[in-house]
Parts: structure tokens; sequence; C-alpha cells
């Protein structure tokens, strides 16, 4: 679970440091100077190092406070955006909860909120925190009261959010990740260790461009923490859109799949039609698409860049016994097994064709290029550990050619 300091402190800590004095302060946030000192004190506690310097004419912000004041100001942004999206999109009517509730979130109801949306349960969301079910619901239903929207709703299942809950819990998932690099800048600052970076890899990656990235960066930093999560597309972007993976790196989609992403071509990839060994085609001096036609097919699933350039050029003719799947080790597999072909890139099978397993085959195929990239989150400022490894993976991709000839 991601650190979340207590949201008041928070608060009390950025209007210091807009107005440069716990007593201009205190008249802001309604809070007393000696609750804002204890206030500073907590979070300088949480974070290891003063914030600010204390001066006789007014606290001016330390080092550390300067750069955790940036992330702490873009967490509560996106508390205050993702309220504010909540409420238009539940139409709350009357005067039910409070207007601008992003400023009394605590950070249980943030808690309860997150754990709630990615346990889909108050039972197991609570056992993912460490609190008492009780305590989860109690938070859960105050921030209901809040807001004065419905945000839980129960299902065959467990618990769903509603269409203004999940709203907010992305936002208020992004807050806390903001939190959590902010931390981590802080540490890095402090010679501390060097952070986790969580990476969405698409199958291209696996093979060259991301081990190459990992290694260098282990190299310069040896204590950084590194999480490569697979999974099909939509699962890798929602865990993007919400904070839980910093970057994806693979197949590039056309259009963008939704505003809140960018996308960053690193290279252009050829796709390959690829068989086992001294197949029959491998023979050929120059395969056709009739060839290509006649044989039996394992392809990637619908959706999918390489699924759909199948689709352009065989799609109506190659139809016999097609086997999909997104299982990287079942397509080996087949083809090892089998005279079934696929399309694939040349990277994905680097390994097996230098073990003289696999070759690809002598084949034309026109338009099949797609661009290999990254995706990350619009506006998103990676911490400079973060920003190191988005380096290596561009570097990676600059250097990444076709590895394997046609057979």
């Amino acid at each position: 679970m991601k650190e979340i300091p207590n949201l008041r402190h928070l608060r009390a800590f950025c209007e210091v440091a807009r107005r440069g004095s716990i007593s201009q302060a205190a008249e802001h946030v309604h809070l007393s100077q000696p609750a804002i000192t204890q206030a500073i004190a907590n979070l300088e506690e949480e974070v290891g190092a003063p914030l600010f310097d204390r001066r006789p004419d007014g606290m001016a912000l330390s080092p550390v406070g300067a750069l955790f004041l940036d992330r702490a100001e873009r967490a509560l942004e996106r508390l205050r955006t993702g309220t504010r999206e909540a409420i238009r999109i539940g139409g709350r009517k009357g005067v039910r909860g409070f207007q601008d509730f992003d400023q009394l979130l605590t950070a249980a109801q943030v808690r309860a909120l997150t754990a709630v949306a990615d346990a889909g349960n108050f039972s197991l969301a609570a056992r993912n925190v460490g609190i008492s079910q009780p305590t989860m619901h109690r938070a859960a239903r105050d921030l209901e009261r809040l807001s004065g929207l419905s945000l839980f709703t129960r299902s065959a299942t467990g618990i769903v959010l509603t269409p203004a809950a999940r709203a907010l819990a992305q936002h208020v998932k992004l807050a806390v990740t903001e939190l959590a690099q902010g931390f981590a800048e802080v540490r890095e600052s402090l010679g501390g260790d060097s952070g986790r970076i969580v990476v969405g890899s698409m199958p291209l990656s696996r093979t060259y461009i991301l081990p190459s990235a990992i290694n260098a960066l282990v190299r310069e930093r040896p204590d950084v923490e590194i999480d490569a999560i697979d999974g099909p597309y939509e699962d890798l972007l929602h865990g993007l859109r919400t904070g839980d993976i910093d970057v994806l790196i693979g197949a590039l989609r056309d259009p963008l799949p939704i505003e809140d992403v960018v996308q960053e071509p690193l290279f252009e990839d050829p796709i390959a039609v690829a068989a086992r060994a001294f197949h029959p085609l491998s023979r050929k001096g120059k395969v056709t698409l009739d060839d290509l036609a006649a044989c039996q097919w394992v392809v990637p699933r619908r959706g999918t860049p390489t699924r759909d350039r199948f689709e352009t050029l065989l799609g109506g003719r190659a139809t016999r016994g097609l086997v999909e799947t997104s299982s990287q080790i079942l397509v080996r597999g087949l083809l090892l097994g089998s005279d079934r072909l696929t399309f694939i890139s040349a990277h994905q099978i680097r390994h097996e064709h230098e073990l003289g397993l696999l070759v690809t085959l002598p084949v034309d195929l026109p338009g099949t290029e797609r661009p290999i990239g990254l995706t990350m989150r619009r506006g998103w400022r990676p911490t400079p550990t973060q920003q190191l490894f988005i380096d290596f993976l561009r570097e990676a991709g600059r250097n990444a050619v076709s590895p394997v000839r046609n057979a």
C-alpha cells in the first residue's frame, strides 16, 4: 500500500509554504497555530527531513520542502479534480454533502476508496490494508455522507463502484501516486533508496528492450525495485491510468485509446511470419500469400495490432484451424510441434532463432510495420530514477534492429 500522509497536515504544509507564515496560514485552514506547528512537525517526521527553515521573519521552504511541495500540490489538485468530476457524474441533488468535499477528505477515506476499488469487497479490502472490516465499512460510508453521492452498490459478485465512485477513485489513486513519488524523490535527494518502478510490458518488449533498460538502470541504481507486469493491453492501460503502473512499453495504438495518455514512438517494427526450423515453406525462395493461406495458424487475440494486420492480409483466406492466444509460451510450443505459422515480431523470437528452433519465412508483408514505443499518463512527471529508466528505454529502442533474417 502506498504511503498516505494525513491530508490535513498536507494542506497545512501547502498553506504555510504559500503564505510563508504559520499565523497567516492558520487563518485560511481554520486550525490554530499550535495545531499547524504540530502538523508540520508530523509531516516532517514522515518525510524524514525538515520542510522549512525557521527564520525570525517567517517560514522558508527548505530544499526538501520545495521538492515535496510540488508533489503535494499536484496531489491536492488531483483530489479537487476527482471530487468535482464525481459530483458532475453523480448528479447530486439538493443539499446533500459538501460542495468542496476534497477539503474534508481524510487518509482513512482515501484508503478505503482505493482498497475497495481494487478488491471489490469490503472484507478483502480491509484485509489488504490491515484494518478491521467495520473500520473499513465506516470509512467508506463516511465518504458517501461527506460527498452526498452513492459510491458503492452491492452485486452478486461483491461491491461495485458507481460511475461517480470510479471517477473519484481514479483521481484519488493518482493523488496517492503523486505523494508516493514525492516521498521517493525526497529519499533519493537524501541519498536513500532509489524508489520503485512499475512497468507494463507488452510481448515485444520482453526479449530485448525491457531487459536492456532494466540492466542499464540497475548498474546505476542498484537498489531500485522494478516490477514488470504483463497482461492484456486493456488491463495494463487501466493500471497506467490509475497510477498502479508508471509506463507501458510495446506496440502503440492507433487511434489513441483515450485522451489522458500520450504515446511516444521509438521505432517501427515489421511483422514477420515465423515457423519451426525446416518447415516446408522455409525451403522456398519466396513464399506467397497463397502459400500462407494454405497453412494453419496461431494468432493473437482480436483487437491487438498484430491480429489486425493478420486480418488485413489473410483474414478472409486463412481460416483453417485458427488458434487464438496471447501466451508466447503456447505460441512457441505450437510452432515447434507442428507446421503452424504465426505473425510475430522478429524481436520476440530472437532467442529461439539463435538456438536454431524457429525461423522467419521469406515473404513480403507490405504495410505490416507497427510503431513500438512508450505509453504514459498525460501530464505525468517522473521522478529522477523513473526518468533515467525512460531514457534507457529510449536508448534500447534506438538500438533495436531486426535481429532475425528470413530463412
